[in-house]
């Protein structure tokens, strides 16, 4: 019975050992490892958020040459670039062509006549030497002058058979078909610039002015950015407190599109700001919350902030004005695995930045 008493003592001892050991294994598991950054007064990029809608620079609807009549060759298709004076389009020409061989053929008739008439007059058909009003009247007379004219006028109706780009750009809304009668030929679209309109309040007009930069991103592709410059300010407020802005930006890609949907970002330089990541901020019992490492202590430090300024990545923040909080420079603020944190929490640091 004594060594059955001891041998329980023992285990029991054991057991109690190895609780304990688990207890201090699992503390220490429980200790959040954390990242932080010192932080310093600095610039901070404020920003101005707006959605907009592109328009190209120039855009003109071009229609099909000698409408109603069928084209005989189309030499574009959508999305294609073309420079000034490039050939689009070519209508039937044959009735066209054969009226100018005749009426080249009338041409040299008249210019015989002419001759002819010269002769009679005394002169030997050289016309430098015959003078002007002289000349004028017999080209008149001989059918040489209107058939001149005829002429000029068939190679212009040929020529008008042709359609060529006005501006450089790129086809869109192509309509026209080869061997179909139409009138809309295309759209032609100069996507060298575009202008990109936006609104914003009539409480945020300090905020911008002319010949301000700014940031455009299509929704689609939010990793590219193009710098604009905004060109113009509509000075009246509409019935929603809005007021009209343009910037021009320079398309340096293909992937900015008349009438595409963009994000516009307009940047003020603020200076001398305390700016953590948004990442650094959480909301605690309706306040903005951080939290300051203690590297004497290894503890985190519940402090309450005001957020001054926003931007897409960062906030500027102050100390809490209701809580009477103080922000220093020098402090070490906890910018991940800050979620589960409370006042006093035991922390590790993995990186100090």
């Amino acid at each position: 019975m004594i060594c059955s008493l001891l041998l329980l003592a023992g285990c029991k001892n054991g057991n109690e050992q190895k609780e304990e050991e688990s207890i201090f294994a699992e503390q220490e598991q429980t200790v959040a490892e954390v990242d932080t950054m010192v932080i310093h007064r600095q610039t901070f990029q404020k920003q101005l958020l707006c959605n907009g809608r592109l328009v190209a620079i120039r855009k003109a609807d071009l229609q099909c040459p000698k409408q109603g009549e069928v084209l005989q060759r189309v030499l574009v298709q959508n999305g294609q670039r073309v420079s000034q004076g490039a050939l689009l389009a070519v209508s039937d020409t044959r009735d066209r062509t054969a009226e100018l061989e005749k009426t080249q053929h009338d041409l040299e008739r008249a210019k015989v006549e002419l001759q002819d008439k010269l002769i009679g007059l005394g002169y030997d058909g050289d016309l430098t030497h015959v003078p002007a009003d002289v000349l004028h009247r017999a080209e008149i007379t001989s059918g040489y002058y209107s058939t001149r004219y005829q002429l000029e006028a068939v190679r212009k109706a040929l020529n008008d058979c042709r359609l060529y780009a006005p501006f450089s750009g790129r086809i869109a809304n192509l309509e026209a078909r080869p061997h179909q009668a139409g009138t809309k030929f295309c759209t032609l679209i100069d996507d060298s610039f575009f202008e990109v309109e936006f609104k914003i309040l009539e409480a945020e007009l300090a905020f911008i002015q002319k010949g301000q930069t700014v940031k455009v991103s299509p929704f689609v592709h939010e990793e590219e950015t193009f710098e604009g410059t905004v060109t113009e300010i509509n000075p009246t407020i509409d019935e929603r407190g809005l007021v009209a802005v343009k910037a021009r930006v320079k398309n340096t890609s293909d992937t900015l599109m008349d009438g595409m949907n963009v994000r516009v970002v307009v940047e003020n330089a603020v200076e001398q700001q305390f700016v953590v990541p948004k990442e650094a901020v959480v909301e605690r019992d309706g306040y903005h919350v951080i939290f300051l490492y203690d590297p004497k202590t290894q503890r985190a430090v519940w402090t309450y902030v005001d957020i001054a300024y926003i931007n897409l990545t960062s906030f500027a923040i102050t100390g809490c004005e209701k809580k009477e909080t103080e922000l220093h420079e020098g402090e070490i603020v906890i910018t991940s695995g800050n979620l589960n944190l409370a006042d006093d929490t035991e922390v590790r640091v993995s990186e100090e930045k």
